[in-house]
């Protein structure tokens, strides 16, 4: 049954004001009740294969032209769940290709997201930042990690100043809900978000709205080393992107086959890692960060990766290149006319969007060339992927770099 309440909904533009931490509304006099939080993503490149399909393309395959959606739901209260156990249900439009409804779960153990080092890494990190042909002077930072007592994290490695707005969680909310969690079900490349949405629980208000924006585009990327051995990336533009932000990391082999140089590069002019950039940013956050040069603006189209950054790390690489979008704002009642009349906020939502993609390279590593498996050994090997995603989740840059540490995509 369609809700009878009348929902205000927004698209928050590039100008619009930011939204405050957990997405309340700007001064109720009460409220909200319940936070609901949508990320929708479109993923490409290696992001969007499977494992074997990402390994065929590091030694001479092709990347192919995978597309992905994703999708993350979470709910927050700061009522207690009435009747029984927390339940929560999203009832989708048709569009949306997840049958009638997703199921929320609750969890009881939440990993909190932050940037950590692998423990005990090896070798040294060298860190470069910023778009030119070559690394302007005082690069790299190096972090020699014999140095470091115990795998602990140096200071100034990370970025501080771009906070993480997550939404709904155990520790911010009384009753919590998210998904995916264990209906089995996920976002498909032709899933669609626009149309009406409702969520119903027993520990939130009923929220309904409707979407007007749909997932957004993938983005297509060139990385081309240009004849005085910097790289040339390119990418294809978005029209609804607000921003760009670029991120490579890899290294050499030491002796023995271990790690030796760790390599992180940034596309941000101000030497920004980590924080609140690894997240799904709103178009205020964004540009106010394109303005200080830590993004760069949805104008941009190209960046030159230093030939210093190359040399560095000669045996391998992975790419990003994430497009931060639009964001979709939806609360209930309506503000009042005014402010004579007390708003008593009972929820708010949101839709985040961005599209990412992703690439890697592998140079002089005698692996040899490993061409593409067949349809039934590369459909072991999605299997296999997915089982490993369901018991390892790496979280932020910190997941990354133990990945290429341990070989295990950060497991």
């Amino acid at each position: 049954m369609v809700s009878r309440r009348i929902v205000l909904g927004t698209v928050v533009g590039a100008a619009t004001i930011a939204s405050l931490p957990l997405f309340a509304a700007q001064n109720p006099a009460s409220g909200p009740v319940a936070r609901y939080d949508v990320k929708a993503g479109t993923v490409s490149g290696t992001a969007a294969m499977g494992t074997g399909s990402m390994m065929g393309m590091m030694f001479g395959g092709r990347a192919g032209n995978n597309v992905q959606h994703e999708l993350l739901l979470r709910l927050g209260s700061t009522e207690a769940a009435t009747k029984g156990d927390p339940r929560a249900e999203h009832f989708m439009p048709a569009g949306a290709r997840l049958g009638k409804s997703v199921l929320l779960g609750t969890a009881r153990v939440e990993r909190a997201e932050g940037d950590q080092l692998p423990q005990k890494p090896k070798g040294r990190l060298l860190i470069f930042w910023g778009c030119g042909a070559n690394a302007p002077k005082g690069q790299p930072v190096i972090i020699d990690f014999a140095k470091v007592a115990g795998g602990q994290m140096p200071a100034g490695i990370w970025s501080t100043t771009i906070p993480r707005d997550g939404g709904p969680s155990l520790q911010n909310s009384r009753t919590f809900g998210h998904w995916p969690y264990e209906d089995g079900k996920s976002a498909k490349p032709d899933s669609s978000l626009i149309g009406a949405h409702r969520i119903v629980s027993n520990y939130a208000p009923e929220i309904s709205f409707t979407a007007a924006r749909d997932f957004m585009q993938p983005l297509q990327v060139t990385n081309r080393q240009q004849a005085a051995g910097a790289t040339m990336l390119s990418w294809t533009g978005i029209l609804d992107a607000t921003g760009y932000l670029a991120f490579v990391t890899g290294g050499k082999m030491g002796p023995n086959g271990e790690m030796g140089d760790m390599v992180i590069w940034t596309s941000s002019a101000t030497r920004q890692f980590g924080g609140g950039l690894s997240d799904w940013l709103s178009p205020a956050q964004v540009t106010r960060l394109v303005k200080d040069r830590t993004v760069l603006p949805p104008t941009v189209t190209s960046c030159v990766i230093p030939v210093e950054v190359r040399q560095a790390m000669p045996d391998f690489s992975t790419g990003t290149l994430t497009a931060f979008g639009p964001e979709e704002d939806f609360s209930y009642p309506p503000r009042p006319v005014s402010d004579a009349i007390p708003w008593r906020l009972e929820w708010n939502a949101r839709i985040r969007h961005r599209s990412v993609t992703s690439w890697m390279e592998a140079q002089g590593m005698p692996m040899g060339r490993i061409r593409a498996q067949s349809g039934q050994e590369q459909q072991g090997q999605d299997q296999q992927n997915q089982e490993q995603k369901k018991r390892c989740k790496p979280k932020g840059l910190g997941g990354m770099l133990g990945g290429i540490v341990r070989g295990a995509g950060g497991c």
